[in-house]
């Protein structure tokens, strides 16, 4: 067991300060020595911890108030764990190992032996976890290390429990916690140095991912997670866009596994709205974080989502009911298409006339080629943090015959078309039509600012920007935090990167424009990389760098 002179290191932790060699190497040989948890709380996290503790070679004693939850907590690990062997993916002695590693002492203060770290995960809960820290830390032994498995309370004011809050981190699991490979390790204000580092290495050992996350509001996967759906709920609140457009743009063109509106209905409302909340009051009102009132309109309505059977789906057995696509008009007149070259201020797609002119083309649709088009031509833009609009009216275009189309991933996958209000409706038609005679899926939604997956795309990247900017976490850890513990394709700040720095804050500075809301304010984080050409991933040089 870790001796008490090792929890005794008080070196405050900060966001990305050097550990020194000897703090590491200590923290190292901890994680490899340990071999006794208690997880206190045998609920869905408490299972899902023992069960990746036992497996991993740790022997894990089970505690609850309620004994009954002890046992069929103990039944349902073992039962996980023959299941692996009968899916192959765990061979019977490993498995019989691992059960015979699961220990039910009953009570959360039963007389502790040897332990070497207490997992709590009970009710969430601030008055619990402070009052079962505070018997706690006079129970265990002293070299004992504490953690919270919190999702959202301050690790700081559950410390401040102890006598000794050196001895107390954050160690966040997510559910199903085997299969979420991520876990957030969350210092507190006064947590001892080197207890992060021993923390992380222990979830290495476990087969896990760990990354150092502050002890700031939403810590960090849920602090990162608001770029999503707050802008997803502004571009509802704004009428751009209905539910299922808005999700089926961000699977197809962003790549995501699940848009932000089914999302918040597998979440539930009541879960996803006063997390929301609590981050953006959290940070003091942060535009960039700012809630919708969609979200507390459902919440009070009951429309929860999949749990309610009603949320932005309507739902039949816990099965979604997504409405069909909606066909192109089959009476649309065929007209010509004309690619407008340059998208204005917003600034073009490299290319993007000549790739949707090709695709266009191969399709059977004629595509002029002349300097003006036709007058019978329909004219398409496609803008960068634009509306297609005003791109029409600044370039001479004839209004009621330009629409914009969004060059955001390429054409590839699913064409989004920008309708503003001065469209001609037989124009507009003829528009869906040629761009359905593609074969890609066509969502047809209100010219805005920016196209939908712009606005989404720079949400997420502009919160993580911030939280680089505060300096809350390094830019890898909010990377791989973002794609192991929301599903990303890339890490918010990769994602900007790929896509171009310079791009992403050209849509921020157009919906900062065209919109007037401060939640479009670009992080100085962007700013300066975009101008001075570095990377969103890199920390670059700092002051003390000099100094050291």
């Amino acid at each position: 067991m870790q001796d008490a002179g090792m929890v005794q290191d008080a070196g405050m932790v900060q966001g990305g300060a050097e550990r020194d060699g000897s703090a590491v190497r200590d923290a190292e040989r901890w994680a490899r020595d340990v071999r006794t948890l208690r997880v206190i709380g045998a609920g869905a996290m408490g299972r899902g911890i023992a069960q990746l503790a036992a497996a991993g070679g740790v022997t894990v004693e089970l505690a609850d108030v309620r004994p009954e939850a002890v046992r069929d907590a103990v039944e349902y690990v073992s039962g996980m764990f023959d299941k692996l062997v009968a899916k192959g993916r765990m061979s019977a002695e490993d498995a019989a190992a691992a059960k015979g590693r699961l220990r039910p002492v009953g009570e959360p203060l039963t007389p502790f032996g040897e332990c070497d770290l207490v997992v709590e995960a009970v009710r969430e809960d601030m008055e619990t976890k402070r009052e079962l820290f505070a018997a706690l830390e006079k129970a265990c032994p002293p070299g004992t290390v504490l953690a919270t498995n919190t999702s959202s309370l301050p690790v700081t004011a559950i410390a401040a429990a102890l006598a000794d809050p050196s001895r107390l981190a954050g160690l966040h699991f997510f559910n199903p916690v085997p299969l979420m490979r991520l876990v957030e390790v969350i210092p507190g204000a006064r947590t001892a140095g080197w207890i992060p580092d021993a923390l992380a290495a222990l979830v290495r050992r476990l087969g896990h991912e760990p990354v150092r996350a502050p002890d700031a509001p939403g810590f960090l996967v849920n602090h990162a997670g608001r770029g999503l759906v707050t802008e997803a709920l502004q571009i509802l609140s704004e009428g751009v866009a209905e539910p299922v457009d808005v999700d089926r743009i961000a699977r197809d063109v962003l790549g995501l596994k699940m848009g932000p509106c089914e999302l918040l209905d597998l979440t539930g409302m009541d879960v996803s709205h006063p997390v929301m909340e609590s981050v953006w009051t959290g940070f003091y009102t942060e535009p960039r974080l700012r809630p919708s009132r969609l979200g507390r309109a459902r919440l009070e309505a009951g429309l929860l989502g999949r749990k309610t059977g009603a949320g932005f789906y309507a739902y039949a057995d816990g099965v979604k009911r997504e409405p069909a696509e909606v066909a192109a008009p089959a009476d649309a007149e065929r007209r010509p298409v004309w690619i407008h070259e340059d998208a204005g201020a917003g600034g073009g797609e490299p290319g993007a006339r000549e790739t949707l002119g090709a695709l266009l083309s191969a399709a059977g649709v004629e595509v002029e080629s002349g300097d003006e088009p036709s007058g019978r031509a329909i004219v398409l833009v496609t803008p960068y943090g634009e509306p297609g609009g005003a791109i029409a009216v600044q370039d001479g275009l004839p209004v009621e015959r330009t629409l914009g189309v969004d060059p955001l991933g390429g054409f590839f996958t699913r064409l989004t078309l920008g309708v503003h209000p001065a469209v001609d409706r037989a124009a507009g038609r003829s528009a869906v039509a040629a761009l359905a005679a593609t074969g890609r899926p066509v969502s047809v939604v209100r010219d805005g600012p920016a196209p939908v997956a712009q606005r989404l795309l720079a949400s997420i990247v502009n919160v993580a920007c911030g939280i680089a900017e505060q300096d809350l976490a390094r830019p890898a850890d909010i990377d791989t935090a973002v794609r192991l513990g929301l599903g990303y394709p890339r890490g918010p700040l990769e994602w900007g990167d790929h896509v171009g720095a310079e791009v992403v804050l050209d849509i921020l500075e157009g919906l900062s424009a065209g919109t007037g809301d401060p939640r479009y304010r670009p992080s100085t984080w962007l700013t300066e990389r975009a101008g001075l050409g570095l990377p969103l991933t890199e920390t670059g040089t700092r002051p003390a760098d000099l100094l050291s």
